[in-house]
C-alpha cells in the first residue's frame, strides 16, 4: 500500500492547471451562446424557447451553487474525514451565488419574458375574461383565480428576493468564518464546531423552505393547476445528487497535482462514491413513489401533468431520464471497484451531471401547450442543448475562480493529521 506524506505541502493554492479548465470553460460558453442566439433569430416561435432554456440553464446553476451550501452546511453538521476533502469546492461554488441572481433576473425583470413563461402572470388581472376568449381552460382559470395570492408578480419578487437575500447571508458566514477558523493561531476546535452547527442546523431548515418556494415559484407554477407536497423536496435531494458528482470531478481533476494529490486517499474518494449512491437510491425512490401514488389514485386533478411528460413521445424522454438518472449510476456504483478508481468514478459522474439537465428538460418543457404529449422536434427545441451548455460553462469559469481564491485545504482541521496517515487495507 503506497504512503502518504505526513505533512502538507507548502504551496496549499490551485495547481495552474485550473486556468486553463476556465479558459475551456470560457470558450465552450461563448461558442454555445452565439448558437443559441442563432437558433433564437432563426426559430419560427420567436424566443419563447430560449427563455424557457434560460430557465433550465438558471435552475442547473442555482442547483450547483445553493446546493453546494446545503451540503456544505450538511458536512458541518454530520462531521467526517470527506468534509476537510469537500469544503473547499462547496465553498466556491457556494460564492457563485452573483451569477446565479444574475441568472435570474431576466426571467422575471422583463415583463415579456415574464408573461410568456408563466401563466398565470400573462392573465393575473382577468382569468375569467381569458377563459371566456377559449385562451385558457376552466381549471386553469380556476387555478389562477384562486391562487393568486400566492401567484402574483408582486409576492414572486418578494419571495424570491428573500431567498436570495437568505442565501447570500449563509454564504458569506460560511464563507468568511472558514477563513478565520484556518487564521486561528490556537486550534478551538470545540469552540469552531459548535459556531458552525449552531449556523447550519437553523439553515439547513432555512434552505428546505426557501427551496421549496423558489421550486414552486421557478418551476412548478409553470402548470398552474399542479401541485406537490413533496416538490421542494425533490429539488433538495436532486441538487445534493448533481453537487456530488460536480465534487467529486473537480477533486479527481485536483487530485493530479498537490495539495489534493496528497489529501485524497483512495478511502475517503470511495467514501464520496458511497454518498453518490446514497442519493441516487434516494432521488429515485422520491420520484417513483410520487409517480406510484398519483398513477393508482388516477385522480384528474394530478394525473394530467404526468400524462403531459408520457404521452406523444414523451414516454421516450422519461425512459431514458430513469435509464440516466438512476439505472446507470445505480448500475456503477454497486461495483466497489468503480468506487476507487478515478478514471470509472468520473465516467459515472458526468452521467449524473447529464441526467440533471435530462430531468429538468422533461419537468419544464410540457408544461407549455405547444409541448404538451406533443414531443416534436423543432429549432425551437435545439435551444435547450445551447443555451443552457453556455450558462452551465460561464458559471463553471466563475466556480474555477473562486477556486483559485483561496488554499484548497482548511488547515485547522481536527480531520487533518487523520486524513494524512497512511491508508488503511479496507476502505
Amino acid at each position: 500500500m503506497a504512503q502518504h506524506a505526513k505533512t502538507l505541502p507548502h504551496e496549499l493554492g490551485a495547481p495552474e492547471f485550473v486556468d486553463r479548465w476556465r479558459a475551456r470553460a470560457l470558450g465552450i460558453g461563448a461558442i454555445f451562446g452565439v448558437l443559441g442566439i442563432l437558433l433564437g433569430f432563426l426559430a419560427g416561435d420567436g424566443w419563447n424557447h430560449f427563455l424557457r432554456a434560460w430557465l433550465h440553464g438558471t435552475m442547473i446553476s442555482f442547483g450547483f451553487c445553493c446546493g453546494g451550501m446545503a451540503l456544505l452546511m450538511t458536512q458541518y453538521l454530520s462531521g467526517g474525514k470527506w468534509g476537510l476533502l469537500v469544503r473547499r469546492p462547496l465553498e466556491a461554488m457556494t460564492r457563485t451565488l452573483p451569477l446565479v441572481f444574475l441568472y435570474f433576473l431576466p426571467i422575471g425583470i422583463f415583463g415579456m419574458s415574464f408573461k410568456k413563461l408563466y401563466l398565470w402572470a400573462q392573465y393575473n388581472d382577468d382569468p375569467w375574461g381569458a377563459w371566456k376568449q377559449h385562451l385558457i381552460t376552466t381549471a386553469q382559470a380556476h387555478s389562477i383565480y384562486y391562487k393568486h395570492p400566492l401567484l402574483n408578480p408582486a409576492t414572486f419578487w418578494a419571495v424570491s428576493l428573500f431567498c436570495f437575500a437568505s442565501w447570500w447571508f449563509y454564504t458569506h458566514l460560511l464563507n468568511k468564518w472558514s477563513l478565520q477558523r484556518d487564521a486561528d493561531t490556537a486550534p478551538n476546535v470545540p469552540y469552531w464546531q459548535t459556531k458552525f452547527e449552531n449556523l447550519s442546523g437553523f439553515g439547513v431548515v432555512l434552505y428546505a423552505l426557501t427551496l421549496t418556494a423558489v421550486s414552486i415559484y421557478w418551476v412548478l407554477s409553470l402548470d398552474v393547476t399542479w401541485y406537490s407536497t413533496v416538490y421542494g423536496l425533490q429539488f433538495l435531494v436532486g441538487q445534493a445528487y448533481g453537487v456530488l458528482a460536480l465534487v467529486i470531478l473537480t477533486l479527481v481533476g485536483l487530485s493530479k497535482a498537490e495539495p489534493i494529490r496528497t489529501v485524497m486517499r483512495v478511502t475517503e474518494q470511495h467514501d464520496l462514491g458511497k454518498l453518490c449512491f446514497a442519493f441516487v437510491m434516494l432521488n429515485i425512490y422520491l420520484a417513483f413513489a410520487s409517480f406510484l401514488i398519483i398513477w393508482s389514485g388516477n385522480s384528474p386533478e394530478e394525473i394530467p401533468w404526468y400524462l403531459d411528460r408520457i404521452r406523444g413521445n414523451w414516454g421516450v424522454i422519461a425512459t431514458l431520464d430513469v435509464v440516466f438518472h438512476w439505472l446507470i449510476p445505480f448500475t456503477l456504483l454497486l461495483s466497489r471497484d468503480l468506487k476507487r478508481i478515478k478514471s470509472r468514478l468520473v465516467v459515472c459522474c458526468c452521467i449524473m451531471i447529464f441526467a440533471r439537465c435530462w430531468d429538468m428538460f422533461w419537468l419544464i418543457e410540457p408544461n407549455f401547450k405547444d409541448a404538451a404529449r406533443n414531443l416534436h422536434f423543432s429549432v425551437g427545441i435545439l435551444e435547450y442543448a445551447t443555451v443552457p451548455v453556455a450558462m452551465i460553462a460561464f458559471w463553471m469559469a466563475y466556480y474555477f475562480t473562486n477556486l483559485k481564491g483561496r488554499p484548497l485545504v482548511a488547515t485547522n482541521d481536527p480531520h487533518l493529521e487523520e486524513i494524512l496517515e497512511p491508508e488503511h487495507a479496507h476502505a
